[in-house]
């Protein structure tokens, strides 16, 4: 059921609507770019704390653009649920989780030590940037592979972002649970390790000590072998797609020029008992390549 504002809403609400949760317009895209770009922005501001250095000469400004941030992704909730029909509904979907999840962690500062690591969870709703590029047009003039390449591009960029995701929520969770004495000394060392774990590198320069640590490295190298596979999955299906549409056009085209031209004369289909070859004209009494006789 569509969760838009009814039309007797007044136009505020209905014009913020269009700009907050649809990117059909221009200010709407624009409004999606700005939120990803602060979404950024505000995990790279918590990974750079978790660096002692970084930490020791910008900790209390990092901790100020934090408290920015989480204000204005609670202000960006709170207008969500405003222009919506049915607020509870927002909130109880998979987006309105997202935001919900995204905020949280900032409160639980206040009662858990370290607790602010967790909110890189916000890397998650870069997966909007899904909304904002139009996954249709995929097929072009070029090479069969290029083709292939350039149709997937979205959809190979949207599942990077997963895994992106995945590698710097993963890279968190071992910080915390193992921290600087077992060699997680960062949050951006910890993403290194969680990179290396899922792409099955395993350069095992940095590994989990405690059982909790292990165990969650176990569960990231299984992901590791899943994840190899869906890149070429999706390059491969897209290039049977193309070659199914290639045939399906060619198809199209040939029936097209038959009914055209002017049919031409059948051909024997026998073959030439020397050479084999087939297709000669009716009135043929040699083969065309070699010379027999048909």
């Amino acid at each position: 059921m569509d969760n838009r504002p009814s039309p007797n809403a007044p136009y505020w609400k209905r014009n913020i609507y269009r700009i907050v949760l649809e990117a059909d317009t221009r200010a709407g895209q624009l409004f999606d770019i700005l939120l990803l770009v602060a979404i950024v922005l505000s995990v790279v501001a918590v990974m750079l704390e978790s660096v002692g250095s970084i930490n020791a000469r910008f900790g209390p400004v990092l901790r100020i653009v934090e408290w920015a941030f989480t204000g204005l992704f609670l202000v960006e909730y709170l207008v969500r649920l405003l222009i919506v029909r049915r607020p509870l509904r927002y909130a109880l979907s998979w987006l309105g989780l997202i935001d919900v999840v995204a905020i949280v962690p900032s409160l639980l500062v206040l009662m858990l030590a370290g607790s602010h690591y967790l909110l890189v969870v916000r890397t998650v709703r870069l997966l909007r940037v899904f909304r904002i590029f139009k996954l249709g047009q995929f097929i072009g003039e070029g090479e069969f592979i290029l083709d292939a390449l350039k149709a997937s591009r979205f959809k190979i960029l949207v599942f990077l972002s997963s895994v992106l995701a995945l590698a710097v929520l993963m890279g968190t969770f071992m910080y915390v649970l193992e921290g600087g004495e077992n060699g997680f000394t960062s949050i951006p060392k910890s993403v290194y390790w969680a990179v290396v774990t899922l792409t099955t590198v395993g350069y095992g320069d940095i590994s989990p000590v405690t059982v909790l640590g292990q165990t969650l490295a176990t569960v990231l190298m299984i992901m590791g072998y899943a994840n190899i596979a869906v890149p070429t999955g999706i390059v491969s299906a897209q290039m049977s797609r193309n070659q199914t549409s290639g045939i399906a056009a060619g198809a199209t085209t040939t029936v097209a020029k038959t009914a055209a031209v002017p049919a031409a004369p059948a051909y024997k289909q026998a073959r030439c008992p020397r050479c084999q070859s087939a297709a000669h004209h009716p009135d043929a009494a040699f083969c065309w390549h070699c010379g027999g006789v048909v």
